[in-house]
């Protein structure tokens, strides 16, 4: 009694008039799209514009590190840069470990 059961429910899909597995396929499509336009894309936008920041880079730049150093570029390589912390320091540090540039410090006057 039971497989009987069994056999008549196995069916029910196939008599509503419905194409069995394309719900399966729908679903996998739409969480693919939601990976996709939620976590791939944005990164790879992040990636693209800290590419433009690194090859943007010149001498006299005002520059933070991933590691929080903030520098004047002082010297440019391949793949290293010499920034300036202080008055006659100066570290090597990689181009990939910039993260931001900044303006330069203007003297302001405050009232």
């Amino acid at each position: 009694m039971v497989s009987e059961a069994f056999a008549m429910a196995g069916n029910v899909a196939a008599q509503e008039g419905g194409r069995p597995g394309y719900e399966t396929v729908i679903m996998l499509v739409l969480m693919v799209a939601v990976f996709y336009f939620l976590l791939i894309r944005p990164q790879q936008k992040r990636a693209k514009q800290h590419k433009e920041l690194i090859e943007a880079i010149k001498i006299g730049d005002q520059v933070v590190t991933a590691g929080g150093i903030h520098g004047r570029v002082a010297g440019l390589q391949e793949e290293v840069i010499s920034l300036e912390v202080a008055t006659g320091v100066k570290i090597k540090v990689s181009r990939s470990s910039i993260v931001s540039t900044q303006k330069p410090a203007e003297n302001k006057e405050k009232p």
